[in-house]
């Protein structure tokens, strides 16, 4: 069996990290269908750097509002075809549970980084969690990530801690791809 370390990761929120989420009340949003869908400026360039430096590029996103009637599971899809066709993703993997339903999958639970790292062969320690909410950074720190916190500065709670504080994700990308550079890649 081989027991070798798997490849590094950087997980990606979708909402707010790869395209921009309508903010209501100070609270982000997803976009309601595909033709609102716009990917933030300077997105495909940072997963593209990511991506030639040997990281894996998963998104792992909550998505309630199937669960909640508001939303279906196709136009989620049909949002992830139209990313998967401009971005160099992976692997989508999403939560349509609501949060009630006390599912292992939804953030802040590690069970979708879990299963992405078991299905994609990759090494958790060595991997990234990126997103806009406190929510993904306590997922990244339960599954055993470094995280990065793209601050918008909504209306919610804030994460406890993280690894770095950015302002998007190309400054995320240029985070991580500077501890790479500098011989911090491993803990």
């Amino acid at each position: 069996m081989d027991r070798s370390p798997g490849r590094p990761a950087v997980f990606l929120d979708r909402d707010g990290v790869l395209n921009r989420a309508p903010v209501r009340e100070g609270r982000p949003y997803p976009p309601a269908s595909v033709e609102d869908l716009e990917i933030l400026p300077g997105v495909p360039e940072a997963l593209a750097a990511l991506a030639a430096a040997g990281y894996r590029l998963v998104v792992v996103t909550n998505q309630p509002d199937v669960a909640r009637g508001t939303a279906t599971r196709d136009g989620v899809e049909a949002i992830h075809r139209r990313l998967a066709a401009a971005l160099p993703i992976d692997r989508f993997l999403v939560c349509y549970h609501d949060g009630g339903e006390g599912c292992a999958c939804r953030k802040p639970r590690p069970g979708m980084l879990q299963a992405g790292a078991a299905e994609l062969g990759i090494d958790l320690a060595a991997s990234w969690m990126v997103g806009d909410r406190w929510r993904d950074v306590e997922a990244g720190q339960a599954a055993g990530c470094r995280t990065v916190f793209i601050d918008y500065g909504y209306a919610e709670r804030q994460p406890a801690r993280c690894d770095a504080r950015v302002d998007s994700l190309e400054a995320a990308a240029h985070h991580i791809l500077e501890r790479v550079t500098h011989g911090q890649a491993d803990r």
